[in-house]
């Protein structure tokens, strides 16, 4: 059972997220970055170091007397254009509508990217999926300004969810918006091509506003180089429902710089500034700055090839490793960096994310309980065994050396229950 600390008189009691909750419990057992006799495969970031054919990794900020300023709260002109650039090269080419700075806005941070997003949705019903990031759930009861509906995916069906089924949860539960992270984190689901040409027109016809959380759309398992966006399913800029998040963080690989945007509709754009001027008054001139260079077509092309060659191959380690354990992967990941683990297979307790999780300490290795993907805002569902306890997320962002001590440690895990 999780325990929070009784919050002070007047003030609520706020629950860590699934991976503050996991990374703060490792702490307190002992787990260091630095420490070479434990494995991380909880935490979802990527490795941050050189890749074979990557750019070169920027270590140093040249700033200028005026970079020590405020940044506008919607960010700097030139980098809002420079992404707006980079998605019109990548997926509008040929389109008449094209994005400008003004479809874009800066944050300091993917969650704070949605905060400001969710914070201007009126008394609406918000639909989010089941299993999908842990971080939605605080994110989704915060405001208590609307909504949310949750709607299950069905691992059998390897997590699929059609345009017709999109078009159902829309008109029988009176849906204004859905959020969504596309890849899925944990399950690594992806929907694309026709899928996503398919959601994105449901969408059109029924005034139901996307937001797709794309911070994984390097992450791409299906051909060499691919990326992916609803960027490219969009008609027109300003008048179709889609709103994009993503960020630096993983695609490019710079977690630490909180260098995050949103694109949408010039209407959403504003409103989304506006909510930043209350909330958090922007992101981080000199970060921003630093930027720049990292948005150009070839630089972001060639670190989406070269992070995809490299993660392609811890995939396959990961994939290979759980099997061997008794883990099994219902979905191979098409996208993200994640293995979601049905644990059924393995003895009690190891067969609970929590079980799994707890053991691991005493092993030096570090995952995610799958009852954390069970988005529940403001608990509002009655208090029953959670659909995904049986589950666990396993990351193969760190490198390969760390993916495999994970790995081993996983299997002493398996050993000591087995006696």
């Amino acid at each position: 059972m999780i325990r929070e600390t009784p919050a002070p008189l007047g003030f609520r009691t706020v629950p860590r997220t699934g991976v503050i909750y996991v990374m703060t419990e490792a702490a307190r057992a002992g787990y260091r970055p630095d420490s070479p006799d434990w494995a991380n495969l909880g935490q979802g970031a990527p490795e941050t170091g050189p890749l074979e054919g990557a750019p070169a990794r920027i270590h140093h900020i040249e700033l200028t007397d005026d970079d020590h300023e405020y940044a506008p709260v919607d960010g700097l002109l030139e980098l809002r254009q420079a992404v707006a650039d980079l998605y019109n090269q990548r997926y509008r080419q040929g389109l008449k509508s094209q994005y400008t700075a003004e479809n874009v806005a800066i944050s300091a941070g993917g969650r704070l990217a949605l905060t400001r997003l969710v914070s201007t949705l009126g008394r609406v019903h918000v639909g989010h999926f089941l299993p999908d990031y842990t971080a939605y759930e605080e994110l989704l009861g915060a405001f208590g300004t609307f909504v949310p509906i949750p709607v299950l995916l069905d691992p059998d069906r390897q997590y699929a969810f059609g345009s017709d089924q999109l078009r159902d949860e829309i008109l029988g539960r009176g849906l204004s918006a859905v959020l969504l992270s596309n890849p899925c984190n944990p399950t690594g689901k992806l929907i694309h091509s026709e899928a996503l040409e398919a959601w994105v027109q449901t969408a059109r016809d029924l005034g139901c506003t996307l937001i797709f959380d794309e911070f994984y759309s390097h992450y791409v398992y299906t051909g060499p180089g691919v990326t992916s966006s609803a960027a490219a399913c969009v008609d027109d800029v300003n008048a179709d429902p889609v709103v994009l998040v993503d960020g630096l963080t993983k695609n490019w690989r710079y977690p630490g710089w909180r260098v995050c945007w949103t694109i949408g509709p010039k209407a959403i754009i504003e409103s989304v500034a506006s909510a930043g001027s209350f909330l958090d008054g922007g992101c981080p001139r000199p970060l921003q700055k630093a930027a720049l260079p990292l948005l150009s077509r070839e630089l972001a092309d060639q670190e989406a090839r070269a992070l995809q060659r490299c993660f392609r191959a811890k995939r396959r380690l990961m994939l290979e490793g759980l099997d061997a354990l008794g883990i099994l992967v219902n979905h191979v990941p098409q996208g993200s960096f994640y293995a979601w683990g049905d644990l059924s297979r393995l003895p009690a307790p190891l067969d609970s994310g929590m079980g799994l999780f707890r053991a691991g300490l005493e092993e030096g290795v570090i995952v995610v309980p799958g009852d954390f993907f069970d988005i529940n805002p403001g608990q509002r569902r009655p208090g029953r065994k959670g659909r995904f306890s049986g589950y666990a997320r396993f990351s193969f962002g760190p490198d390969l050396a760390t993916i495999e001590r994970g790995l081993d440690a996983l299997g002493r895990v398996l050993t000591k229950s087995r006696g």
